[in-house]
């Protein structure tokens, strides 16, 4: 059974910073792409950060420069370093985790991220 769990979420003020994390068993975690998403309310859903198996990264144009993606394979656990947040970046952010060759997807649960004074 493949399990996602994220944590990390909070309160933060403008300008502040968050870490999230992603704890996932179940999958042979080190040939996965791991990413996270969010969602704010009234908007699509969207990519935020990705990094893959061999540690190549990609970021949504907003949050390039502020967010930082990793991934410690020896932990099952993928990282999402969040600086300089914004009103803006208030979402649910999930964990996404896809195995390559058959484009199967796992998601968390999401963990709430509110940026606000």
């Amino acid at each position: 059974q493949v399990q996602l769990v994220e944590s990390g979420g909070g309160l933060v003020q403008p300008g502040g910073s968050l870490r999230l994390s992603c704890a996932a068993s179940g999958i042979w975690f080190s040939l996965c792409t791991m990413g996270w998403y969010r969602h704010a309310p009234g908007k699509q859903r969207e990519l935020v950060a990705a990094i893959a198996h061999d540690g190549s990264t990609n970021y949504a144009p907003s949050v390039k420069g502020r967010f930082t993606i990793s991934r410690d394979n020896a932990k099952n656990t993928v990282y999402l370093q969040m600086n300089s947040l914004t009103p803006e970046d208030t979402a649910v952010y999930y964990c996404n985790a896809q195995i390559p060759t058959t484009r199967t997807d796992f998601w968390g649960q999401g963990t709430q991220v509110t940026v606000s004074s």
